[in-house]
């Protein structure tokens, strides 16, 4: 297989050819052009596979290269690379086919998955070119309805489990399975780190485990079947024994997968191994795999065999939560440990179960509460977002997960509860908002849920620090920016009253002349007159 490199910067085409590992990625020739002319030449004198090629460049566009491609209907995968992140080129470079858009500065190890991914496709199309040449195309789509009949029972609760409903699908798509035949589900679970690309890209990282995984699980003594994600970063692997099934293989191949997930992927990973059955009991033994892997707290980096480990029911211990709300109160780090203490004795003890978390975080999640309570901070409006909800749906997934939430949870009480001890500065925050929302509908309601406060505590707070109440600065915010207005803008005094956030203008103009003992026209009649060039504010 064969790349072509065509930028009209002598440096970063340099910079391709010597940071690629091509000869991992099976490339076998590197050619390199610096306009479309020359790409051209090379495209009509050589085979090449793979496109990299510049948008922008002085004789000529990527774009239009492609579009001759396809006139000459080469079968070229192109990956484009720009330094400008503009739609009308990836709607451009949609239309024309091409693999993928790729913004600079180039980040190597990326763009070689992309390659890698679009190597696989090259070669796939050249199988499909085959297959029609042989009549080979009805062995792909066999492929297919094998996928479609572990993807129902995989992914459809109600998937039947009787066995003549079972053998009458495999008759009637003429899969080549016995209902004797020996199958063994095993449960990939991810955890990807921070900042790695399970958290930036998904397809692109999805399609890298898929990578590890089908490079590990191949031995004689098995096949892979399925390979399939029924829920994010939950992977079913459907396994076929071609002869007895062996364990120690299955350990085997599952701790160099963990392995090489922590090194390639930046992810820990965990395998749970159902029990080998016959495909007329495979439907039981999914369900009690998924099931299992609802109720059990994940063991990171670990393999699981549930033939060795049962999920008995385990009596919640709670820890000494009195004790635990005075440290709260006068020392969250101190507070923070002793929930760490509490979760490694859980996973020293062996306790599996996910509904002694599910207790645990409840437990947490109500003394935090009531500590954030106390300051009259609404905790329901702190814990709002992405942040919250992506942590709180993960903390049952392993004894890590909940640590990294109650870290969460207690640092943001912790960094709130001193914030709300300096009175003014909520204030001070609270009167910004305001000049700076003065057309807004502002309530005591809308302008407490901007610092997490109780309402009534926000509005004594400020009362006492300003020594007028919400609604008087309000007014008087508002009445500042309308004098403004009328001595910068020609806006009608209509107008103003509406962007100063009265719709009502008779209640405007009763506010501005107790503020300022003039009506508003009365107020810019006087300005524009030159009455000293100033208003009596006082009269």
């Amino acid at each position: 297989m064969n790349v072509l490199l065509v930028d009209d910067d002598y440096f970063v085409v340099a910079a391709l050819e010597k940071k690629i590992d091509w000869k991992a990625l099976s490339i076998e020739q590197v050619h390199t052009a610096y306009s479309v002319a020359q790409a051209r030449d090379i495209l009509q004198q050589h085979s090449v596979q793979i496109l990299i090629c510049d948008i922008e460049m002085p004789q000529g566009s990527g774009l239009e290269l492609l579009a001759w491609i396809r006139e000459e209907q080469y079968s070229i995968q192109t990956i484009f690379l720009t330094n400008y992140a503009d739609f009308n080129y990836a709607q451009k470079a949609i239309e024309l086919q091409s693999f993928d858009y790729f913004l600079k500065p180039i980040e190597f190890d990326k763009l070689s998955l992309i390659i890698s991914k679009a190597a696989y496709k090259a070669k796939e199309q050249q199988s499909d070119q085959e297959a029609i040449q042989d009549g080979q195309l009805w062995k792909k789509n066999q492929k297919k309805l094998q996928e479609h009949f572990w993807s129902k029972l995989i992914k459809e609760r109600k998937a039947s489990s009787d066995r003549v409903a079972i053998a009458g699908y495999i008759a009637e798509q003429n899969l080549s399975y016995e209902m004797s035949d020996l199958f063994l589900p095993v449960l990939v679970t991810i955890f990807p780190h921070d900042k790695s690309l399970g958290k930036e890209d998904k397809d692109l990282f999805d399609y890298a485990f898929l990578n590890v995984l089908s490079e590990l699980f191949q031995d004689p003594l098995f096949t892979v079947e399925a390979a399939m994600e029924y829920r994010d970063y939950n992977w079913m692997v459907m396994l076929k024994w071609n002869h007895p099934p062996d364990t120690g293989v299955i350990e085997s191949i599952c701790t160099s997968f963990i392995e090489k997930a922590n090194q390639f992927l930046r992810s820990d990973a965990c395998c749970s191994v159902s029990i080998s059955v016959a495909l007329e009991e495979i439907n039981k033994s999914i369900r009690i795999l998924l099931q299992m892997n609802e109720d059990m707290i994940k063991k990171r980096n670990q393999i699981v065999f549930l033939e060795h480990h049962s999920l008995q029911e385990t009596a919640y211990a709670p820890p000494p939560l009195q004790d635990w709300e005075a440290l709260l109160s006068s020392n969250p780090a101190g507070f923070l440990g002793e929930t760490r203490k509490y979760l490694q004795n859980l996973a020293k003890n062996g306790v599996y179960n996910a509904s002694v978390l599910r207790l645990f975080r409840l437990d947490i999640v109500q003394l935090v509460y009531s500590y954030l309570k106390g300051k009259e901070i609404q905790a329901h409006k702190l814990y709002t977002g992405k942040t919250n909800d992506q942590l709180f749906l993960q903390s049952l997934n392993s004894i890590e997960d909940m640590e990294k939430y109650m870290e969460y949870l207690v640092s943001t009480a912790a960094e709130y509860h001193t914030y709300a001890d300096h009175s003014h500065t909520v204030v001070e925050e609270i009167k910004h908002y305001i000049q700076s929302h003065y057309g807004d509908e502002l309530t005591r309601t809308s302008l407490a849920e901007t610092v997490y406060l109780n309402p009534d505590y926000l509005a004594r707070v400020f009362k006492k620090e300003t020594g007028v109440s919400l609604g008087t600065f309000i007014i008087q915010s508002r009445i500042k920016a309308a004098k403004h207005l009328l001595e910068t803008t020609p806006l009608s005094v209509y107008q103003i009253a509406a962007k100063v956030g009265y719709a009502n203008y008779s209640y405007f103009s009763k506010l501005f002349k107790q503020d300022t003992g003039w009506a508003p026209s009365d107020y810019r009649r006087v300005l524009q007159a030159g009455s000293s060039g100033k208003v009596d504010h006082a009269k």
